[in-house]
């Protein structure tokens, strides 16, 4: 079972390798592209997708300890910066 934010090994795979869910203890990493087709089979990817998501969710409602920013992550761009490539 697929348990968010408990390791830094664990990755979850739906459909194959389609979408991937990388474990981290203070991150998750999606990456893939995922499609749910309009029959069985989509349901049962949709369905996978959703017990992932839930947990996730879950794992961050659950924590007591939750801050409200990672320590050490780089603040967000201040202002705008022209474009040199225009």
């Amino acid at each position: 079972m697929f348990k968010p934010f408990s390791n830094d090994t664990d990755t979850l795979n739906i459909n194959g390798d389609a979408l991937v869910i990388a474990n981290d203890t203070a991150r998750l990493s999606i990456s893939g592209d995922l499609e749910i087709t309009r029959d069985k089979t989509g349901l049962t990817t949709a369905l996978a997708l959703q017990k992932a998501i839930n947990a996730i969710v879950d794992a961050l409602q659950n924590d007591a300890n939750l801050p409200v920013k990672l320590a050490g992550e780089p603040p967000k761009p201040a202002g705008k910066t022209d474009n040199p490539f225009i």
